[in-house]
């Protein structure tokens, strides 16, 4: 795992300055090995975490040959070993082990289609000096991410947010009005947009090229793509188990022993299973507990699986006395507001690591490709709950019954006969009724006016509209979910730490296959995950398959009302935050009042809040770009 950056641009001089300042920013991601190298209009940035072929040889930006192409890349080609095997057979000669050669002589021999071929996790930026041509494209998921500004003079790019700010060139970095919308309902900026006007997110599944002067992208997946599978049960039991036994076989190729982060539900469960068949007692699995779980302990059954696995297993004990910093940490990790509290457990697991293992198998994409979250059965029911929850909201409203805000939001979201904004509220905490755009200041609100925040699940409905509504959120999720959120905390919270994260259940022909599966196989009876469940039957343990599921998730509700609630108070009310103009500070007071009291949950809003205000903070503290170069943010 590694960080890129790159620029192209005409008459590219005077750029060893600036791409070291860029690969510095990202030495994080790659503790072992920096470089950088000039190829004509593009100059390219590496920082190299070393785990297949650990010799120099493997060290990039890579030139090919002949001197005509540059590879600068991110991420592991899985299926590079076959690959390779075809290459040579085209009489294709290598000089190293690892799959970054076999990356770089596949796009000279097939050209951009060959990503079609990878299996794998990736971001990469490929310069031809022959067409003078700029070639950047992302794994199908959006597992590794890439950053992009158009200049007036080119392109740069890199796999954070910063090291693209650090190029100098004219970027637009006012916000982004759009983006600040989604923040607010979400806690994230979705698809392409991020809270820079001029910076975009590569989409998963995209390429991108440079050439002329002329940008362009063009899909080559897309959730919409996988076909519907026609399999029986058992069947389908069978594949899915041959399918997620062939991934993890896969994903355990290494020059550095690998780990596994062991929870004890049935994700990480059956990879830790799956795993230790292949590498028997030199599978290293981790166990964390927190001082923040609310009771949930998972400890007892992830040792058990350990010790009946063989396993070297850890245990780790993290607590939370020193969030404050940990929170100023990821926000500078982010380089813009994120605001899924799960990344602190995750940023502080990795940070206990201090390094001793740099691949980890964890299991994200479970729950998307398997029907794993409430939503999905019940979505699977539509037709009988939503006539219910229509009658049942208007009866509360005229009876003046209470109902809780988690009921109300999930009962308003399930009446409404809009699908894509059914899916936008499923995902949300907020509601059309009390939009979370309330907290910003009159101007800010003038300004997003307009900005649909569900506008990019009505781009996947018009991709996957025609399926039913479980497998129409399923593969939504997988779109938005998944890179967005999800994907996005796992990257910064571990790279971080220099740690490469690896998931098994988004192996490419796993996935192309559960996406196709019928939801009512995955969803049988109202069981979530009924189909991965049956498929690991005789696999993990029935006590483990048949525990109700659990998981905690990060009291920032209750700090917010604790032990942040200084911390929240004072920066929210910090003169840089006010100087902003971002936020109605009255509604602000009045949130934190509420919430404080009791009177109302605002913790979900008021997180956002903070984080927002804390990467403003930062922004101006730290890096803020010139103004001779740039636009204010605000």
């Amino acid at each position: 795992m590694c960080g890129i950056c790159g620029i192209v641009a005409p008459e590219n001089r005077g750029s060893a300055g600036t791409i070291a300042a860029m690969v510095q920013l990202l030495a994080h991601r790659g503790p072992d090995h920096r470089g950088s190298h000039q190829l004509g209009q593009a100059v390219f940035g590496h920082t190299r975490l070393s785990v297949l072929d650990l010799s120099a040889a493997a060290d990039q930006p890579m030139l090919s040959d002949d001197g005509r192409y540059m590879l600068t890349y991110n991420g592991e080609i899985y299926n590079f070993r076959s690959l390779r095997d075809e290459l040579r057979r085209d009489g294709m000669q290598f000089r190293s082990d690892g799959d970054t050669e076999v990356l770089l002589k596949s796009l000279i021999r097939w050209g951009a289609a060959a990503v079609q071929r990878f299996d794998g996790m990736f971001a990469f930026a490929l310069w031809d000096r022959g067409t003078q041509t700029l070639l950047l494209a992302r794994d199908r998921l959006g597992i590794k991410p890439l950053y992009y500004g158009l200049t007036s003079r080119g392109v740069v790019f890199g796999s954070e947010i910063k090291a693209v700010l650090a190029a100098g060139e004219r970027i637009d970095v006012s916000m982004d009005p759009a983006a600040l919308v989604e923040y607010m309902w979400y806690g994230n900026s979705l698809g392409e947009r991020c809270i820079y006007t001029g910076i975009r997110r590569l989409l998963p599944g995209t390429i991108g090229t440079f050439s002329a002067g002329k940008w362009a992208t063009e899909a080559y997946w897309s959730v919409a793509d996988p076909v519907l599978v026609r399999d029986s049960l058992d069947e389908a039991t069978a594949r899915v188990t041959q399918l997620l036994t062939d991934s993890v076989r896969a994903q355990l190729v290494s020059d550095v022993p690998i780990g596994l982060f062991l929870s004890g539900g049935v994700d990480s469960s059956a990879l830790a299973v799956l795993a230790a068949r292949e590498l028997g007692t030199s599978l290293r699995t981790y166990s964390v507990g927190f001082d923040f779980t609310g009771g949930v302990n998972e400890l007892p059954v992830a040792r058990a699986l350990a010790t009946q696995l063989g396993t070297q297993h850890v245990e780790l004990r993290v607590d939370g006395a020193d969030i404050i910093q940990v929170i100023h940490r990821l926000v500078a990790s982010h380089d813009q507001p994120f605001g899924d509290a799960a990344n602190i457990p995750l940023y502080l697991l990795c940070e206990q690591l201090h390094g001793a293992t740099k691949v980890i198998l964890q299991g994200d994409g479970g729950d998307e490709m398997f029907g794993g979250y409430p939503r999905y059965p019940l979505l699977a029911k539509l037709q009988r709950w939503q006539p219910a929850s229509g009658l049942a909201l208007d009866v509360m409203r005229r009876g003046g019954a209470m109902l809780s805000p988690r009921r109300r939001r999930f009962l308003d979201a399930i009446a409404t006969h809009d699908p894509a904004l059914r899916m936008g509220l499923l995902l949300s905490q907020e509601t059309q009724r009390e939009p979370p755009t309330s907290v910003l200041s009159e101007v800010w609100r003038e300004r997003v006016r307009g900005e649909d925040p569900f506008r990019r699940y009505r781009e996947l409905y018009a991709m996957v509209g025609h399926l039913d509504p479980a497998q129409a959120m399923l593969r939504t999720d997988a779109a938005i979910l998944l890179p967005d959120i999800f994907l996005e905390k796992v990257d910064r919270a571990t790279m971080a730490h220099g740690i490469e994260v690896r998931v098994p259940f988004l192996g490419a022909e796993l996935v192309d296959y559960a996406m196709g599966v019928p939801s009512s196989l995955k969803l049988h009876n109202g069981e979530s995950k009924y189909l991965l469940r049956r498929a690991l039957r005789g696999i993990v343990p029935d006590a483990i398959l048949d525990a109700p599921k659990q998981g905690f998730g990060v009291p920032y509700e209750h700090w917010l009302r604790t032990s942040l609630a200084d911390f929240m108070q004072e920066v929210l009310s910090d003169p840089g935050t006010v100087r902003s103009g971002m936020f109605d500070h009255t509604q602000i007071a009045v949130l934190i009042k509420e919430h404080i009291a009791g009177v109302r949950d605002h913790g979900f809003l008021l997180w956002k809040s903070l984080q927002l205000a804390l990467w403003l903070q930062h922004r101006v503290r730290l890096d803020q770009p010139s103004r001779e170069q740039h636009r204010s943010i605000v």
